[in-house]
């Protein structure tokens, strides 16, 4: 890993708590606010989990009172958040706490700034823009992957013009999240495959990002280790607790890193595919990484072979010829090899979508691309690539 020694870099993080039952403990910290009522931001499948049930109760323990808006789909749009807020201000309420995967996460963080600035969401779109901060705000992840619970982002769909917008913030990053791998038990096999390669992308992109640092470096290279030796387990072992922790840590890990030093080409080609045509964004993300990383490899190639050593394939440098020098390795090989090594992993949990398989045409490529070359993501990308670098990746996923 490279040392970064002359460079500044910052790095931003809330409270949290890991660890099995920690949602237990959603009360005693909220009534430490000294608040009066509880805005709670879910959706219809964590109701039903019932995990709002436990919230709610502990909640009530501590004779606070609450109020839920459930109103969020995946991929949260811009109205929602705007219901959101009018409820919060209508309660009266003065926290927020919010339970579920990404989309309940990314559509309360907004809820936040709009109520307390007065202000469409969509103001808000790029980099500190945030002008007076959220009331506070408690995250509990229901799945192991997003990192909204502790992230400086929020992505947010406008549905006017199909795009997914994101609101990057120091103002967006919660007061504490509550990472307790229980929720993740009543995640669907698809939903854990789809949640734990967003969680691989981030760490991808975060390690290769022209913005890391040696603090993100770590968090991001131990996040692809664990990731690639505990996906497979939870996905055909949904009820291994050890396996729902392993995937945690690791979703907190690479969230710490790409908060801090931002993603990629993948986020930004999945933003704009998600945002067009109101796609699953793990899936996204998990058609693209291969061809990303065929991109991007040349640019970055000492990085990927780091993250290659934390996949278990071979790129050491301890062959020697017969003059006793070291050989150093191949790097188309090790490039292929890692392609291959990330299709092994998104194919073994049962991710094998293309484009055409969803209802896109080959003549929304060039749209696409546009959106995706206007997202904030691609500006840390190793190398900034052109309209037809992008056409020609989309195009392989048909």
């Amino acid at each position: 890993m490279d040392s970064n020694i002359g460079e500044l870099r910052k790095f931003v993080a809330p409270e949290f708590l890991i660890g099995v039952d920690a949602l237990k403990t959603v009360g005693g910290y909220v009534s430490n606010f000294g608040i009066n009522r509880v805005l709670v931001v879910t959706d219809n499948g964590v109701i039903s989990a019932g995990w709002v049930d436990k919230v709610v109760e502990s909640l009530t323990s501590y004779g606070l009172k609450s109020v839920v808006f459930s109103d969020v789909t995946p991929n949260p749009k811009d109205y929602e958040v705007m219901a959101g807020a009018a409820l919060f201000l209508k309660e009266s309420c003065d926290l927020i706490v919010a339970v579920g995967g990404g989309s309940p996460m990314d559509c309360a963080k907004g809820i936040g700034i709009v109520s307390t600035n007065e202000a469409d969401i969509l103001e808000f779109e790029g980099v500190d823009k945030v002008t007076i901060p959220g009331p506070p705000l408690i995250c509990i992840p229901t799945t192991a992957g997003t990192a909204a619970d502790i992230s400086q982002f929020a992505i947010i769909g406008d549905t006017k013009r199909k795009v997914k917008i994101a609101i990057i913030s120091k103002s967006m990053v919660p007061d504490l999240a509550i990472i307790d791998p229980m929720t993740t038990i009543t995640m669907s096999p698809k939903l854990t495959a789809e949640t734990g390669i967003d969680a691989l992308v981030h760490a991808f992109e975060a390690y290769v990002s022209n913005a890391s640092s040696t603090i993100t470096d770590i968090n991001a290279i131990k996040a692809i280790e664990l990731i690639n030796n505990n996906i497979q387990g939870a996905y055909n072992s949904p009820d291994n607790i050890e396996y729902r922790y392993q995937m945690m840590l690791a979703s907190l890990l690479a969230g710490l890193a790409f908060s801090n030093a931002s993603l990629g080409i993948v986020h930004s080609m999945a933003h704009s595919l998600g945002g067009s045509f109101d796609l699953a964004h793990g899936e996204c993300n998990a058609i693209l990484l291969e061809h990303a990383v065929d991109y991007n490899f040349k640019y970055a190639a000492k990085k990927y072979c780091d993250i290659a050593n934390a996949m278990g394939v071979k790129v050491t440098n301890n062959d020697y010829n017969l003059d006793g020098d070291e050989v150093l390795p191949n790097l188309d090989i090790v490039r292929q090899n890692l392609v291959d090594r990330v299709r092994e992993l998104r194919k073994g949990v049962g991710i094998n979508t293309k484009l055409s398989q969803m209802g896109i045409k080959k003549e929304s490529i060039s749209q696409l691309a546009n959106f995706a070359l206007s997202d904030p993501c691609v500006l840390t990308n190793p190398v900034m690539p052109t309209q037809e670098d992008v056409e020609k990746i989309y195009a392989k996923l048909f």
